[in-house]
């Protein structure tokens, strides 16, 4: 073939040489760091196995795991405390992470998190009074109540910052988040002084642990922390239509009531999957849709694509800091997050054009 009609051919359509389209190229450099994130989330998973009281080589990591020996300390730990450890903070950061993307995207609100916005604090006190009243006290039990909270508290306060002219505005809705998490909070408080059994069972739960966590904790969450991802990966074009307004949504055929109530259970299920698993866990809905916001752009197809990887080896991070920084014993990952994503959440209210998306 002449090197004329070559050339040609190696052309597309509109000038462009084959292969180097914008699209193709923002497509190739999307995929690639989605698969630097999952690369980076296995390296965590890896050390989150390895490093802790006592640090285990990466070699006797895989055999422990390959080759389960029950009167191997090592496998021990690996086995019955660390892998479900590291399994329950993948699932967890997972649900948050989700869940964050999701009610940024349908509030369009950058502050919005199930932590600021008191989801996680619906949640939270739903489990302190089943298991200060009721007796409750294993995760299939109050799971449903986890749910009922988290459900609750997002209609309260959605409802409280409807109010007035201007509707539900961001900053209406983080002063009424704040507001409805003190005020859970102090709730949360009073049934534990009032019921040494929830005290104790609560202890390192409110502030958010991975810690003490088994098996039976992972299997009763995973099947509707599962449906609740599925459904939040499945919002992206939805929440695009959203982005929009909701006039523009429904001119292009959009259902915005059917879209608002999808991404609403996908919320319930996520968040209140995670908080009845692993405690209320602030901030990591908060930091990680922003990350993935300023490597992706505003398609939300992919922000919750990055968000699923982002957010477990954000959590599993601020874990194994937690394990590290004060020995012999540890900080809470809820702990390590918080002061890790309180800095954050002030930037975000100091730039003024980040008040909506």
């Amino acid at each position: 073939m002449p090197a004329s009609v070559a050339a040609s051919a190696a052309r597309t359509p509109d000038g462009g040489r084959a292969g180097t389209h914008p699209h193709v190229r923002r497509r190739r450099r999307l995929v690639t760091g989605f698969v630097v994130a999952a690369v980076l989330l296995v390296a965590v998973s890896v050390l989150s196995l390895m490093v802790g009281a006592r640090t285990i080589a990466p070699a006797d990591v895989v055999h422990a795991l390959l080759h389960y020996d029950g009167s191997d300390a090592d496998a021990l730990v690996i086995v019955d405390s660390r892998l479900p450890r590291t399994l329950l903070g993948l699932a967890a950061g997972l649900g948050l992470g989700l869940a964050g993307t999701v009610m940024q995207g349908l509030s369009r609100n950058p502050l919005a998190d199930p932590g600021i916005l008191g989801v996680n604090f619906g949640a939270s006190l739903a489990v302190v009074v089943a298991i200060a009243l009721l007796g409750v006290t294993a995760p299939s039990g109050y799971l449903w109540f986890a749910f009922a909270g988290a459900a609750l508290a997002s209609a309260l306060v959605y409802t409280v910052s409807s109010l007035g002219r201007e509707g539900a505005t961001p900053v209406k809705l983080a002063i009424t988040g704040a507001a409805v998490s003190a005020a859970l909070s102090s709730l949360i408080i009073a049934v534990e002084l009032t019921s040494r059994t929830s005290l104790d069972a609560m202890r390192f739960w409110q502030v958010g642990s991975l810690a003490g966590r088994g098996f039976g904790v992972l299997w009763q969450v995973l099947p509707t922390l599962a449906v609740g991802a599925v459904l939040a990966l499945g919002l992206g074009r939805l929440l695009n239509g959203l982005a929009l307004g909701d006039d523009v949504a429904r001119g292009l055929g959009q259902r915005v009531g059917v879209t608002r109530a999808l991404c609403g259970i996908a919320i319930v299920l996520l968040c209140g999957s995670a908080t009845a698993a692993v405690g209320p866990i602030a901030f990591a809905g908060l930091i990680v849709p922003h990350i993935a916001r300023r490597v992706v752009g505003a398609d939300y197809r992919w922000i919750l694509a990055y968000s699923a990887v982002v957010a477990p080896t954000l959590l599993l991070g601020c874990d194994i800091l937690g394990r590290v920084v004060a020995p012999p014993g540890e900080l809470q990952v809820g702990v390590v997050l918080a002061l890790v994503g309180a800095p954050v959440f002030i930037a975000l209210v100091r730039r003024r054009r980040m008040v909506s998306l």
